[in-house]
């Protein structure tokens, strides 16, 4: 990787003495941001952290996506594992993790709101629609201590529309019998804040038993400002979501018919409710000294019925699983403005999960018969799973081109289980788990910083059996700690530009691949990830904008405790692509109309830990949009995706019978089309 080049760069320019510029930010954004407030109260992402992405609104709240998580492929270095299985529709990852589940290392918030579900997955990003979101940011490494729990790898914060008068609407109409439907109404008036939001969206899907309906409802009220010294605010949304399973296919299937569904799928299917309501309290104490403090509820409630395979013995591929999760928790932080040179900031958060997990499996049948007695229960599981963290960070900035960012945090865990057998255990106890950080950026003139960081971050066990927690005959575990470091240069290489270059690594301790959906934990050992990443953004003259990124990675299991026979010293983690690219080009061409491209491409991987089962999931999609103004008020616009009907699929491997073990496949949508009409008032 060459990363000799630039760590002699960053060395250089911390020891330049003339750099005169402020040290700003090493955020990059694509896009306009509509609300994004900084300076108010507690440090922000972009002001503390040194590898932050921004997408805008513009980018988002016309853009036709089946979730909304699929609104980050558009972002420098996001892998989108497309599963494509009605409310199981995937997930993002970033910094060679990877989307499968078994190692959910990506912090996800909704409005700073802590918001994944027990296993890290970010199933609560779906309760949200494009017309609703404001911006999105993502921070990638280990030098964040805002967040404990799940930030692995980094994090990612939703943010949705604050304060405003706006009434927006928009309808949509395409491919497979496609509906869509978003109404965004804000008010603002006398220290009053109010935003609702009402979205409903319908599809038969590209495949056979493939449709899916669901609607989601959210509110915000605000009162005061910190101006004013006090600002108190209520958020709360609700989510249904109602969809068919048309199962994964074998390669054999997929050759046949991609867009078919097997008998044996005909009964598949899932009902997911989510909830959210969220507290807000932000003081200003004095003119110099802020607080601010959060209380949320989330309710997680799935019932999933799937067949995971074509074996015909055993009940292992047919499956009925149904969880129920509820977390409460508190966010505290309070920052002051020491002195013109400094910055400190303390925070503090706890979280109570109460979780069930039931687990039936079938006998085999065309189709799977879900109304059937199970043939067993597998799991029955109740467990509470409890963390308290706490950190403290500070800007000191000793002249204007420096800044410096240490930071500390600890977090520490507990919670007990009950198993259908009626054997209890608490949870492991892995002790007070310390956290270093440490962030520099220095500006070498107005557009350019260079930047370093390192931190550690750390990965507990999820679930509700063993090895998450201590029940009899289960052994101690230690956490896992990932430490990372990462080197970068952000600059500006033509008026109006942002670009980026960045080389990263991360070695974890005692990683685990851990799957408690279907009890499965496979201790890797040591890890190394590292890697590159290039982006940049540019104007093409004053109609043409541009941007593109490259990310190479690698993940490695670099050392393990197996049987040299059993050892996977040297094997690649599963499912991390080597590359992972985007490009984009907009073309103003006149006042009102605006066309855009935009493409994406990943390299393909290995499905299994032992490396021998093959590379599948390369792929390299074009979409297409145009959009017209009419009117101040209306707009449409027409959006190609996958325009060359490139054909792919995601890939898994299915070892539920080892001896009959094979890839298994989800196909994307081939080319399709939707037409869109906006309103603004």
């Amino acid at each position: 990787m060459k990363s000799h080049v630039l760590v002699a760069a960053v060395a250089a320019a911390l020891l330049t003495p003339d750099a005169r510029a402020l040290a700003a930010d090493a955020t990059q954004t694509l896009g306009k941001v509509d609300v994004h407030k900084h300076g108010e109260g507690q440090l922000t992402a972009h002001q503390v952290l040194t590898s932050v992405d921004v997408l805008g609104a513009d980018q988002i709240q016309a853009k036709h996506v089946q979730h909304s998580w699929e609104l980050l492929g558009q972002m420098p270095g996001i892998q989108l594992t497309e599963t494509r299985q009605g409310a199981e529709s995937g997930k993002v990852s970033f910094r060679a993790f990877n989307g499968e589940g078994y190692l959910n290392a990506i912090k996800t918030l909704i409005d700073g709101v802590p918001s994944n579900v027990n296993s890290g997955n970010q199933r609560f990003i779906d309760m949200l629609f494009p017309l609703e979101i404001s911006y999105i940011e993502v921070v990638r490494g280990t030098n964040d201590p805002r967040y404990g729990l799940h930030n692995i790898g980094g994090n990612l914060n939703v943010g949705t529309r604050q304060g405003g008068n706006y009434t927006d609407a928009r309808l949509s109409y395409g491919s497979d019998n496609s509906r869509d439907a978003q109404l965004a109404v804000g008010r603002e008036r006398d220290g009053v804040a109010q935003n609702y939001f009402v979205g409903t969206q319908a599809s038969q899907g590209y495949r056979d038993h493939d449709a899916s309906k669901k609607y989601t409802l959210a509110g915000k009220w605000y009162y005061g400002s910190l101006e004013e010294g006090m600002r108190i605010g209520l958020t709360a949304r609700t989510y249904h979501h109602e969809a068919d399973e048309p199962g994964f296919m074998t390669a054999t299937e997929l050759a046949a018919d991609r867009r078919g569904s097997a008998r044996r799928n005909a009964n598949d299917g899932d009902d997911r409710d989510m909830r959210q309501a969220v507290a807000h309290l932000d003081l200003q104490l004095a003119d110099t000294l802020f607080a601010a403090a959060r209380l949320y509820y989330n309710r997680y409630q799935d019932d999933r019925r799937v067949t995971f395979s074509d074996v015909p013995t055993g009940n292992l591929p047919r499956q009925r699983r149904v969880w129920d999760e509820t977390q409460t928790g508190m966010l505290g932080t309070l920052t002051w403005q020491a002195s013109d040179t400094l910055v400190i900031e303390g925070g503090l958060n706890y979280e109570h999960q109460d979780n069930r997990y039931r687990r039936e499996r079938y006998a085999y049948a065309e189709p799977t018969d879900f109304t059937a007695p199970p043939a067993r229960i597998q799991n029955d599981d109740r467990h509470t799973f409890n963390n308290q963290g706490a950190y403290v960070q500070a800007i000191y900035q000793p002249y204007a081109a420096l800044k410096i960012v240490p930071a500390y945090r600890v977090d520490r865990f507990d919670g007990h289980t009950r198993l259908i057998d009626g054997r209890t255990g608490p949870l492991q106890r892995y002790g007070t788990i310390g956290q270093p950080k440490l962030s520099l950026v220095h500006a070498l003139g107005p557009t350019t910083n260079v930047y370093a960081n390192w931190g550690r971050t750390f990965q507990v066990l999820t679930g509700g059996t063993a090895p998450a927690y201590l029940t009899p005959g289960q052994a101690p575990m230690r956490p896992s700690t990932n430490s990372g470091v990462e080197l970068g240069m952000t600059f500006s290489p033509v008026a109006g530009s942002q670009a980026r270059i960045a080389v990263w690594q991360q070695d974890a301790e005692n990683e685990v691949s851990n799957m408690p959906a279907t009890g499965t934990t496979v201790v890797l050992g040591k890890t190394r990830r590292r890697g590159v990443d290039a982006q940049i953004s540019a104007p093409l003259g004053k109609a043409w904008t541009a941007w593109a990124s490259h990310a190479y990675q690698e993940a490695k299991i670099t050392r393990d405790d197996r049987d040299p026979a059993l050892s996977l010293v040297g094997r690649e983690v599963a499912a991390t692509p080597r590359h992972i690219s985007t490009v984009g080009l907009d073309y103003q061409a006149t006042d009102a109309l605006r066309l855009g491209l935009q493409g994406r491409a990943q390299g393909d991987y290995y499905l299994e830990e032992r490396n021998v089962a093959g590379k599948f999931g390369a792929f390299a999609v074009l979409d297409l949009s145009a959009s017209y103004q009419i009117s101040p008020a209306w707009g449409i616009d027409l959006q190609v995706r996958n325009a060359t009907g490139r054909r792919y699929a995601y890939a898994w491997y299915d070892s539920f019978f080892w001896e009959q073990a094979q890839p298994m496949f989800s196909p994307a949508a081939g080319r399709s089309v939707y037409l869109g009409v906006t309103l603004k008032h």
